[in-house]
């Protein structure tokens, strides 16, 4: 499977036999300008309702849109939808949100949304295993980079991707990439947008890959 960002918490799975997989789609704007996704795919999961992760009218196609709790394969790809909330308050500040949990290639990717709470004990249940956990952590609407160094240590995934952070093309949130790597002892930056991992690459010991958005 291949993972790529296009910035904020926008990523594209490519499964080894061509399905695709988009998440929380943007809409390029003056305070998010990162080049605006169009790819062709199969299915797009919407964590929530807010323009940096729900756009969809630039992709072509007729792609089959997922959103909140579901527990469904399509084109062989496994998506279940976990209710979580956008904030400390179970929602009543910035609404709902939904973390998808993703079986592709027989790696299972959790992406968290615009998390902004510490995972209850069933949450987590729910979340089960994880191999590669694509994490907001710039905080400004979601969890910070303790918040998300606490879930990482509550869900324990093989690898963790930073997301929804502080870039040269997105500058109102607080914390970045390097905030979030800083003091870990296995990090792995990419010369690109792009990774591959496959089940029988998945490191031993917990890793952080750091991604530069696709331009």
């Amino acid at each position: 499977m291949k993972i790529k960002w296009f910035g904020q918490s926008c990523f594209l799975l490519t499964a080894g036999d061509g399905t695709k997989l988009l998440m929380d789609p943007f809409k390029s704007d003056s305070h998010l300008s990162y080049k605006q996704v169009n790819e062709k795919v199969d299915v797009v999961t919407v964590s929530h309702e807010h323009a940096d992760h729900n756009f969809t009218d630039a992709l072509p196609g007729k792609p089959e849109i997922i959103k909140g709790s579901i527990d469904r394969t399509i084109k062989g790809v496994g998506i279940k939808g976990i209710s979580v909330a956008h904030d400390d308050a179970g929602g009543k500040k910035l609404g709902v949100n939904t973390a998808f949990c993703i079986v592709m290639d027989g790696v299972r990717v959790c992406h968290l949304g615009d998390l902004g709470h510490r995972l209850s004990a069933e949450q987590l249940k729910s979340v089960g295993t994880v191999d590669v956990l694509l994490i907001p952590v710039g905080s400004v609407f979601t969890i910070d980079v303790e918040g998300a160094n606490t879930i990482c240590e509550d869900i324990k995934p093989r690898i963790a991707i930073p997301m929804h952070y502080r870039t040269d093309r997105c500058q109102f949130l607080q914390w970045s990439a390097d905030d979030f790597a800083k003091g870990k002892s296995n990090v792995r930056k990419i010369e690109g947008s792009e990774v591959e991992v496959t089940s029988s690459s998945l490191p031993a010991q917990f890793e952080v890959v750091v991604l530069k958005y696709a331009d």
